[in-house]
Parts: C-alpha cells; sequence; structure tokens
C-alpha cells in the first residue's frame, strides 16, 4: 500500500507541473525516475520509451503506466495513471462546465514562459539519452538521419516507420559481442495474464462497434468511438485530434468552435494531451450527463494503453535481452533520439520561442536544469512567474 500511495503522489506532482506535451513528459520521466529515484538506469528506461513507441497510443502515459506496473503492480498503472491524468482532466471539464469564461488564454504570459521551459527540459532530455544511446559514429549517424527523416515528412506514420528502419538497420549493423546484458525491468505479471490483456484489446475493438449497432445506447457509442480513436493513433498527442474530430463533429455531438476551444484550453493544462477526452464528453450533446460522459470517455481512450502495456510488459525482459533483440533496441533507441531531437525543434521549439529575448530565456532555464541541478518544479514555477511578469501585456 505503501509503494502505491508514493506512486500516486509522485504521478500526481508530474500530472500538475508536467507542462510541454509528450516529448517534455519523457524528459520529466527520466529525471524523476532515472536520475533522482533511481527506479531504473538509462538502458532500461530508454528500451521502455522503445516499446512504447512501438505501441498506438500516448508514449508518456504509457511509459507511466509502465513505471507504475514495475514498481506496484496493475495498482501502480491505475494509481500512475490516474495522478498523472486527473488533474488536466479536472481542469478541462471545469473549462467545460464555463469556468474558461476568463477568456483566451492562448498569448497568456504565464503560459509562454510554461512554453519556453519546455524547450529546456527537451533539449535536456535529448542530450542526456543522446549521452548513453548514441556514444559512437553509426548510432549518432542514426539519430541524425532519423531527425531529418522526421522534419521532412512529418506524420505518424512517417516516426513508425522511422522507428522500424532504425530498428532494421541496428540488427543489420550494430550487433556488439561485448555489449553489457540489458537490465531487467521488475514486472511481476504472468505471461498468461498479458495474453488476456492483448486479447481484451483486441477483442473490444472488435466488440464495442457491434454492441454500438445491435444494443444501442449513448454510453456505447462514446465507449466505441474513444476507444477507436485510442487503439488507431501512432505518434500520440496531436495526432489524435483528426480521429477525435471525425467521431464528434459530423456526428453533431460537439459543434466545431466548442471543438477548437476545447483544443485551446488544452494547451493551457499540464499532464497529456489525450485528457482532451474528458472536455469532448462533457460537451457531447449525446444525452448522458456531463460528467458521466467526461469519464466514459476519458477511461475509454486510455484503456487501449493499459491493456497493451500490460499485455506486452510480461514478455519484455525476455525478448530485449536476446542478442538480435538487443542489436535492434540499440538501432531503435538511437532512432527514438532523432525523433526527440525533430521534436526539439518542431514543435517544441518553433511553438515556444518567437524571439530573441525568449531564446535567452531558454538558455537560462536550461543552465538551471543542466548546471545548477534545480528541481524541474521549481524551474517551471519560476518559468511562470516570470513569464507572466515581462509577458503580462501579451506580444
Amino acid at each position: 500500500m505503501r509503494r502505491l500511495l508514493d506512486v500516486f503522489l509522485i504521478f500526481l506532482r508530474l500530472g500538475l507541473t508536467s507542462f510541454g506535451g509528450p516529448v517534455a513528459h519523457l524528459g520529466y520521466f527520466r529525471t524523476e525516475f532515472v536520475e533522482r529515484r533511481r527506479w531504473l538506469d538509462e538502458a532500461a528506461y530508454a528500451d521502455l520509451v522503445a516499446l512504447c513507441q512501438f505501441l498506438p497510443g500516448p508514449a508518456s502515459s504509457q511509459v507511466g503506466m509502465a513505471l507504475g506496473i514495475s514498481r506496484a503492480g496493475l495498482w501502480g498503472a491505475l494509481a500512475a495513471w490516474a495522478g498523472f491524468t486527473l488533474p488536466s482532466a479536472a481542469l478541462l471539464v471545469a473549462f467545460a462546465y464555463g469556468v474558461g469564461l476568463v477568456g483566451d488564454v492562448s498569448d497568456a504570459g504565464w503560459l509562454r514562459g510554461l512554453k519556453i521551459v519546455a524547450v529546456a527540459i527537451v533539449a535536456q532530455a535529448v542530450l542526456g539519452m543522446s549521452r548513453t544511446l548514441t556514444p559512437d559514429r553509426p548510432r549518432v549517424l542514426i539519430a541524425l538521419g532519423a531527425a531529418m527523416a522526421a522534419l521532412l515528412v512529418p506524420s505518424a506514420a512517417a516516426q513508425v516507420g522511422i522507428i522500424v528502419v532504425a530498428g532494421l538497420i541496428g540488427w543489420r549493423f550494430l550487433t556488439m559481442a561485448d555489449a553489457p546484458r540489458a537490465s531487467a525491468l521488475p514486472v511481476t505479471l504472468s505471461r498468461r495474464l498479458g495474453t488476456a490483456f492483448l486479447g481484451a484489446f483486441v477483442a473490444l475493438l472488435v466488440i464495442l462497434p457491434v454492441l454500438r449497432e445491435v444494443v444501442g445506447g449513448p454510453a456505447l457509442a462514446l465507449m466505441d468511438s474513444f476507444y477507436r480513436a485510442g487503439s488507431l493513433v501512432f505518434g500520440g498527442g496531436h495526432v489524435v485530434l483528426p480521429l477525435l474530430e471525425a467521431e464528434v463533429v459530423p456526428t453533431g455531438w460537439v459543434t466545431p468552435d466548442a471543438f477548437l476551444a476545447g483544443y485551446g484550453a488544452t494547451q493551457a493544462v499540464p499532464g497529456p494531451l489525450f485528457t482532451f477526452s474528458a472536455y469532448l464528453g462533457a460537451v457531447s450533446a449525446v444525452g448522458l450527463p456531463a460528467l458521466l460522459a467526461a469519464g466514459l470517455a476519458l477511461g475509454a481512450i486510455f484503456l487501449p494503453s493499459f491493456l497493451l502495456v500490460a499485455g506486452a510488459l510480461p514478455f519484455w525482459n525476455a525478448l530485449r535481452a536476446q542478442p538480435g533483440a538487443q542489436s535492434v533496441l540499440r538501432g531503435v533507441n538511437a532512432g527514438v533520439v532523432g525523433l526527440l531531437l525533430a521534436a526539439l525543434y518542431s514543435p517544441v521549439f518553433t511553438a515556444g520561442v518567437r524571439s530573441t529575448g525568449e531564446f535567452a530565456f531558454v538558455l537560462g532555464t536550461f543552465a538551471a536544469l543542466e548546471y545548477l541541478k534545480w528541481p524541474v518544479w521549481l524551474v517551471v514555477a519560476l518559468s511562470a512567474g516570470m513569464g507572466a511578469l515581462v509577458w503580462a501585456g501579451g506580444p
């Protein structure tokens, strides 16, 4: 019980302070669980990120669930998800009820400060992971090639293709006889249970549309739409937006203006962008109470991630310990560094830095994080405060 409470409280703090999107979230997690708490080492964390990049759904939330499982079993996954997700979901439901009448916050000074510090957090994550995952010329070249490809072809399908190609290059060229043995990620789930979770993921993907047609009802319709969106999106984050829009706007559940307003509000809250689903559920004209609809939408969009992570982890340690798999992972991890490098530029840098003064702000926050070793929460809080003071009147 103590471990379970620790997991929840740690992820609750992250859920309240993790601004900057999924790439920044991976940086927060690395700082918290690899450097500070040492729940796992750099190689195990990198391999876990690589696994979640392969799975559909929000990669950062999946990494959080996996860390929760490694620390406190299945209940740990739920505790990690609840702590990381519920703060932003609650804020967005409140926005749906009308708290957002304060007006447009998209260019608020404090939000600009948070976007800027996200650049420094992602830069620190890229630098830290590159030291371990690209220590030689071949892996540096893979990372740079992945970054170039991701910038030239910015799509979720391209990201999956880049990871596959990087893995194939690793399998062919990065075999190392003297490579250190991969450290195991503590997982107590059995393979039989993992197989059951993977079966449940596929079964729900097939059964929910059938039940929606045969049984009907707004609850099943809502669950089917959001479960499918969470199951079929690779890359997570902003990639899910067109899927969600296709599910809720043409059906008349949500107006285009309400959709865009909620998306704008989502940029101003911490935590995963998938919590946008709670807002959409709350404002959906499906004939359900707003809180119930918000809960169903939120649970349905994250359920595929839980089933996939819990299903894959029991097989992961054995697979990643194989020599061939290790070669593939060396290539994949170098490719992930490249994808992070590309994301550092777009959308993180391009969205957060619009002037030389803001770039100077980035350098200062990076120095505070990397060299002064200030805690992330302190740098985030100071950045929001400085942004509110410096850009109080907008640009």
